[in-house]
């Protein structure tokens, strides 16, 4: 399926290279380099690119084009998946995924390469199945190998190869047996000006680290499943299960994975848990321009709003921004006309604010528009959507 590998940096230089069949040349990447360079932002690269003789299959993670060479015709999201399996695993092993992690490591990465895809086809990509395979470096370990000469291969076949659960090694046994469910989920939202949502959007994904002995059984319900779309499971979810009675039923690998991924449409009442108050103009004929602007929290069930960071796009006329935020820090760029409000955490006693004034070329025309605001947070321990889990061990 995958014949050649390459890894890109920001640069446009090819740093990393792994052939599974017969040695591809580099300048097939020619190809990408073209689409590169059409593109206005290092993330509108095409992630498929046909050439005459192969396809050319790429994702962008931490400044990284991970380029995937086909031959013949495969399912694209099958090899995007896969390319995005790789990059979680080098982070898990090298605890960053960036090009001096890679090549400080370029031993276990090709080992790594080598046993995550057999013959051009998937074979393990499963964590802690490829950690019995391939012991993750340590300082320790690499001085070793350095003078022994020996490398992080395992010496014995993996446990969980043979199980009848194969993400799973067996005898597993902890002295404290925990497990532990994180729920993110980010919503994508667009508020006109008197504070009406227009469109609003939730991705969601729970990650999780289970840490118990044996061949645990686990099942996770939901307070309102129904909201869930898209989703994508781990391969251990007993997806009958899911369709029946919507409850999540799965003996889950050992240590950090993600369970599923899942999607809230705008068709469903997303409640927005922050709130903005503004006021941009501009006069016609004058060389001034108000700027004033107040955040908020709605909706919260009292947790704290945290990170919040403010940006939006000013119109190309605007000059300077001569302004005063109530707390946090502001930047505007004159070049790009990018103003950035780091805020903070918002204390519901006292509002945060930025308010002042824009200077304006001098014989500009008013804008014809107000520009968008974007806003960025945090809020820990809340499920905007709702999706609240309870679960129980079997």
């Amino acid at each position: 399926m995958i014949h050649s590998l390459f890894l890109v940096n920001a640069s446009g230089d090819i740093f990393l290279e792994k052939h599974w069949k017969s040695v591809v040349s580099r300048s097939v990447c020619d190809y990408f380099f073209e689409a590169q360079e059409r593109a206005t932002e290092p993330e509108n690269v095409p992630p498929v690119i046909p050439t005459p003789h192969h396809y050319l299959i790429s994702v962008l993670r931490h400044r990284i084009y991970f380029v995937a060479v086909i031959q013949s015709e495969v399912p694209p999201l099958f090899v995007i998946e896969f390319l995005h399996r790789v990059v979680d695993t080098f982070q898990d092993y090298f605890g960053v995924c960036t090009e001096a992690a890679i090549k400080d490591n370029v031993v276990v990465v090709y080992e790594l390469l080598e046993e995550m895809l057999d013959n051009g086809f998937p074979l393990a990509t499963e964590s802690n199945i490829l950690k019995e395979l391939i012991k993750p470096p340590t300082i320790l370990r690499t001085m070793v190998n350095t003078i022994t000469g020996s490398t992080n291969v395992g010496e014995q076949l993996p446990t969980g190869q043979l199980s009848v659960v194969p993400w799973r090694r067996t005898g597993v046994k902890y002295t404290n047996n925990e497990a532990y469910f994180d729920v993110v989920e980010e919503i994508d939202a667009i508020i006109d000006k008197s504070g009406s949502t227009i469109t609003a959007e939730i991705q969601g994904v729970i990650d999780a680290c289970v840490k118990l002995t044996g061949m645990p059984d686990l099942t996770l319900s939901f307070m309102n499943p129904r909201l869930l779309d898209d989703v994508s499971f781990h391969p251990c979810v007993r997806f009958k299960r899911w369709e029946a009675e919507r409850i999540l039923s799965f003996i889950p690998p050992d240590g950090n994975f993600r369970l599923l991924s899942y999607h809230v449409s705008s068709q469903n009442l997303v409640a927005i848990p922050v709130y903005v108050k503004h006021n941009i103009t501009f006069r016609e004929g004058s060389s001034q321009g108000r700027f004033d602007l107040t955040l908020g929290p709605k909706q919260t069930m009292g947790k704290a709003v945290e990170s919040v960071l403010v940006s939006s796009q000013l119109p190309r006329g605007v000059l300077n921004a001569n302004l005063n935020p109530s707390q946090g820090t502001y930047t505007f760029d004159p070049v790009t006309k990018m103003l950035s409000w780091d805020v903070g955490k918002i204390n519901p006693q006292k509002l945060p604010s930025l308010k002042g004034t824009m200077s304006l070329q001098a014989g500009a025309s008013k804008p014809d528009e107000n520009p968008s605001i974007n806003i960025q947070f945090k809020i820990q321990q809340m499920a905007i959507s709702g999706c609240t889990q309870a679960g129980q061990t079997l």
